[in-house]
């Protein structure tokens, strides 16, 4: 078996969009082959005569492609695409089992959303995700403001820092 060059291997890289276009950058991406994902959720939206269940996004402003180097100018030249997601100076790279985790997440629960004050986090509070990948991990406030704050995650003895809007957080009990 013929083992591939870096160049020519196929991997998921993160693209950031234009707001509110992660779905119709997922539709252009496919309609010029390439394969990508488009994590969305159910999610009841209110409005003054009805209710309806729409599927958003579950990362605002992101779509997930599989692609080698030989396909990143097809996809930069996307309408929608801002660009790639870049981590410690080097394109990000996000692993297989990643993906299947978001998938299989989003297949077997449904998110339930809850919003909270964001004056009731401090640092040093304890906090419980309520939305997303993380839903039901705690966690501990390293910092934050009125709408977004940086909850640390203790997991498989490492620590990830994540910024959350305050609206996907609540108190651990």
């Amino acid at each position: 078996m013929k083992k591939q060059s870096l160049g020519s291997e196929k991997r998921w890289h993160a693209l950031y969009t234009k707001p509110r276009w992660e779905k119709k950058v997922k539709d252009r991406l496919e309609a010029k082959g390439v394969e990508c994902y488009c994590p969305v959720q159910k999610t009841v939206r209110q409005w003054s005569d009805r209710k309806k269940v729409i599927l958003e996004p579950l990362f605002k402003s992101y779509v997930f492609v599989r692609m080698n180097e030989a396909e990143s100018e097809k996809v930069k030249n996307t309408d929608g695409v801002l660009r790639f997601v870049y981590y410690n100076g080097q394109p990000a790279i996000i692993r297989d089992e990643e993906i299947e985790m978001i998938k299989n997440l989003l297949a077997t629960k449904d998110v339930v959303l809850s919003s909270v004050s964001a004056e009731g986090f401090r640092p040093n509070d304890e906090v419980v995700i309520t939305f997303g990948i993380f839903n039901k991990q705690r966690g501990v406030v390293v910092k934050g403001n009125k709408r977004k704050v940086v909850v640390k995650l203790e997991s498989m003895g490492q620590y990830l820092r994540i910024e959350f809007p305050t609206q996907h957080l609540e108190p651990a009990r």
